[in-house]
């Protein structure tokens, strides 16, 4: 703080490659809970930290810097759709009412085939269901995220159906393994890693983990995430992580974890007992299909 405030050269170096701004929110470390464990070591924070897909602010993994314009606090937060009470809220005094804080620890796959192992804090996302009360019809989740092209300079381009947009269906957000992160590795989450609140979906590929959430919406209707509308025969709906199809234009049966290594790649990320009761219907045979 006194490097900063004195304007030091180089002070933002001396303080740390990765800091960032992040909203303030109270409750960390958060404890961890120990039925959430790994079968490798945790990713180092910087590289956690300065690895990151966010392509509102360019489509480099190195956009940490620019991230910290975003303006995190205050952050307003919209529940509506099917339920009975729609209401506007800040992110910080959310938390505060789903309560439940905790610590997690999770593997990461990104569908680009690199992945990493990190603590996540924050709280399941039923909690926030739960919350919301969502009525008989709700099927489905929609999340939405901010649309700031002054500040996000990767909002400028048009081509992208911006803003970014995710979803799930009512089950899949009920699901325990679902989780609402706002904290990363002890401390609040920095801008790149999708400050003040994001989605983690560990059994999914990366993309379906919408960060920056300004909206929640309980909807009858199935939505369009973002890469399905741009590139529906590349990027699926479900998007559920699975080794035996590959993307269109490289395999996934195997992951380069960050910090080093190449290991195989889990059917569900390793997270088959916890999920595959969701898709029993969609799932026959070990030729699964995973884009549809």
């Amino acid at each position: 703080k006194l490097l900063q405030t004195t304007g030091i050269a180089g002070a933002a170096l001396l303080i740390g490659k990765a800091s960032s701004y992040a909203m303030p929110i109270d409750g960390f470390p958060a404890e961890r809970n120990p039925e959430y464990v790994l079968d490798r070591a945790l990713t180092s924070e910087q590289d956690a930290t300065t690895y990151t897909n966010f392509y509102e602010f360019g489509s480099s993994k190195n956009i940490w810097r620019k991230a910290r314009k975003l303006n995190t606090d205050p952050w307003v937060v919209t529940i509506d759709g099917l339920i009975d009470n729609p209401i506007k809220i800040d992110a910080s005094d959310l938390v505060k009412k789903l309560g439940g804080m905790e610590e997690r620890l999770y593997r990461h796959r990104c569908v680009e085939a690199w992945s990493m192992a990190v603590p996540w804090a924050g709280f399941s996302l039923s909690n926030l269901v739960k919350f919301a009360s969502p009525k008989p019809k709700a099927k489905y989740l929609r999340m939405e995220t901010f649309f700031e092209p002054d500040v996000a300079p990767g909002q400028r381009q048009s081509w992208y159906p911006w803003p970014y947009v995710e979803g799930l269906t009512i089950n899949e957000a009920r699901n325990e393994l679902a989780f609402l992160a706002v904290g990363l590795y002890g401390k609040a989450l920095q801008n790149q890693n999708g400050a003040p609140i994001r989605l983690v979906t560990p059994w999914k590929y990366g993309f379906k983990s919408i960060k920056s959430i300004k909206r929640f919406t309980f909807t009858s209707e199935r939505p369009r995430s973002f890469w399905e509308v741009l590139s529906p025969k590349e990027y699926g709906f479900w998007a559920n992580v699975n080794p035996w199809v590959p993307h269109p234009r490289w395999p996934q049966d195997k992951e380069r974890v960050l910090g080093g290594g190449m290991v195989p790649t889990k059917l569900f990320n390793g997270y088959e007992k916890e999920v595959a009761y969701l898709y029993k219907d969609k799932y026959t045979d070990n030729k699964r299909e995973l884009f549809y």
